[in-house]
């Protein structure tokens, strides 16, 4: 896929990206507001990435590294470019910046009834560990 473009998002890029969840990404966060994101680029740049087809965003991902854990969250491909293997590779990316920055297993935030996610994951080799159980508070206002 040679027209691919993957790259760190910059803070320009913020406004297209909230757009762009609202019709690529399943379900909603707390943290999908400007405020939220920037954040996430202040405290680590390389975090949120992006692949883009023919000047286009195409897809997204959060890769975040706590120094401890690798987390994904936000993959998310445009509905007319899924299934080109456009999420497999920014995986692929996601996966190789854990790996530089000494991470050793990835772990990802996918909704229960997101089963076209599921079986891309799958694909991708991850698996759901149903001995877990994801446990939340909102905090602040």
């Amino acid at each position: 896929m040679t027209d691919l473009r993957i790259r760190a998002a910059a803070p320009e890029d913020l406004d297209t990206v909230l757009a762009f969840w609202k019709t690529a990404a399943e379900g909603t966060s707390i943290s999908d507001d400007r405020d939220g994101v920037e954040r996430l680029l202040a405290r680590d740049p390389g975090a949120l990435l992006l692949a883009e087809r023919d000047g286009e965003l195409a897809s997204t991902v959060i890769a975040g590294f706590d120094g401890w854990r690798c987390h994904l969250y936000r993959l998310a491909v445009r509905p007319d470019r899924r299934r080109l293997g456009i999420g497999s590779a920014l995986l692929a990316a996601a996966e190789e910046r854990f790996v530089r920055l000494g991470g050793r297993r990835g772990d990802a935030m996918v909704l229960r009834r997101n089963e076209s996610a599921h079986h891309a994951w799958r694909a991708a080799g991850y698996a759901p560990e149903e001995h877990w159980r994801r446990w939340v508070k909102p905090l602040g206002a």
